[in-house]
């Protein structure tokens, strides 16, 4: 009886083993393609009178990290009204201001991971955008995208009695509002994630300020420009004596905003030539100083006010830009320090070197004494701080340098010195 359970021990595992090895070659069920989906783009908007600028940069990578992204192209939605909705409500009931076609990978799948080199894998292709590149879409205000969407559920009907049971509220002198956001779509037309939301104020915009005058000198050039007025705060409907709206129907009470005032207007400066904003953020200065002083360039400003009501900023419209071509016509500093010293036949003079940026040299001043008269020495101005004038000896002369620039600009005289060669 004692070799009963090895026996036993033994059949178990003659059953157990054929068991394990038939669920070793087992397949699973088969796993789904990947699907790669492009990281969010990234958008920024900027309302500027009657449009809406919309600084775009296209996703170089997927949600995964890994690049190129599988990417075809960038589509920008817009919806008035609340700030509060869902992804599906800005599809559903929001605007598509732009489409913006990228170049895509020829295989989604052939991809670098975030700690690969990208060299090794196959550029995209196609005349879309480059990824990773940015680019502006302009969405321009009409009067359809100043109507709030209505986002309500026509299943749960229109909240009447809510409605009728809402305290009596006063006009909201909240502006409305846009909100702007992006989205890539892959080459198989799945959408990753939207980008950050860029809301933009509907208030109406400050007007613009008149035309700036322009000064320079040769280190900076100066841009001033008039106030502008600060815009009026919506007020409500007016009511007649019986407390109903010009249209004979009901309105709600008078109101007044409360909460702290309106901030002062500021304003933004550009370079009208190339649209740079040369003001890091609004200056509520009406004078911009540039130090961009470059001899023979033209000069092009454009100024907008600024409404920061809401916390949200408002551009004003831009009139025609001012320019200003630059052009040299300041004097040089006069050489100082001028000594002269006699020897032989020769009077030597020596000066201290000037400091002007634009130098193009130095011409010697020299007359009988007592020199009433000073004429040049030297045909064309000179670089050093010296100068040996060979004059018959027993002659005494009076002589000074002036510094000249490179457009031509001269100095006035230096101190004048008197020497008589031996």
């Amino acid at each position: 009886m004692r070799h009963a359970a090895p026996v036993l021990v033994r059949a178990a595992l003659a059953v157990l083993v054929p068991l394990v090895v038939v669920a070793c070659g087992k397949k699973g069920p088969p796993l789904p393609p990947l699907v790669r989906l492009p990281a969010p783009p990234d958008v920024q908007a900027n309302r500027r009178g009657s449009s809406v600028e919309l600084a775009v940069v296209v996703p170089g990578a997927n949600a995964d990290g890994s690049r190129p992204a599988n990417i075809s192209r960038v589509e920008i939605y817009a919806l008035t009204g609340s700030s509060t909705f869902s992804d599906a409500d800005l599809l559903k009931h929001g605007t598509r201001v732009a489409s913006l076609p990228v170049k895509a990978p020829r295989n989604p799948d052939d991809v670098a991971q975030p700690d690969e080199p990208l060299a090794e894998v196959e550029a995209p292709t196609g005349t879309g955008l480059d990824q990773g590149a940015g680019t502006t879409v302009r969405d321009n205000l009409t009067g359809a995208a100043l109507v709030p969407a209505d986002l309500t559920d026509p299943k749960q009907g229109h909240g009447d009695a809510a409605e009728a049971a809402r305290p009596l509220l006063g006009i909201s002198s909240a502006p409305p509002v846009r909100t702007y956001a992006g989205v890539g779509v892959n080459t198989k037309g799945r959408r990753g994630k939207f980008s950050r939301r860029a809301p933009v104020s509907l208030a109406p915009p400050p007007s613009p300020p008149p035309l700036p005058t322009i000064t320079y000198t040769e280190t900076s050039i100066t841009v001033e420009w008039l106030p502008v007025a600060q815009p009026k705060p919506l007020s409500p409907p007016a009511t007649d004596s019986s407390g109903s709206g010009t249209s004979g129907q009901p309105e709600t009470l008078p109101s007044r905003p409360l909460g702290p005032l309106s901030p002062p207007l500021s304003y933004n400066v550009y370079d009208a030539t190339t649209g740079a904003l040369l003001t890091m953020m609004p200056i509520a200065e009406t004078r911009f100083v540039d130090s961009r002083v470059e001899w023979g360039a033209e000069r092009c400003y454009g100024v907008r006010a600024v409404d920061r009501t809401g916390g949200m900023s408002v551009e004003s419209d831009a009139r025609e830009p001012r320019c200003i071509k630059l052009v040299d016509t300041f004097t040089p500093a006069p050489p100082k320090d001028l000594k002269a010293v006699s020897t032989e036949g020769v009077i030597s003079l020596i000066w201290d070197a000037s400091t002007e940026k634009d130098l193009a040299g130095y011409v010697i001043l020299r007359g009988p004494a007592p020199g009433d008269r000073l004429e040049p020495v030297v045909p064309m101005p000179i670089l050093e701080t010296s100068f040996n004038d060979n004059v018959p000896a027993g002659t005494r002369y009076v002589y000074a340098v002036q510094a000249v620039d490179k457009a031509g600009n001269a100095s006035a005289p230096s101190n004048r010195v008197e020497e008589t060669a031996r």
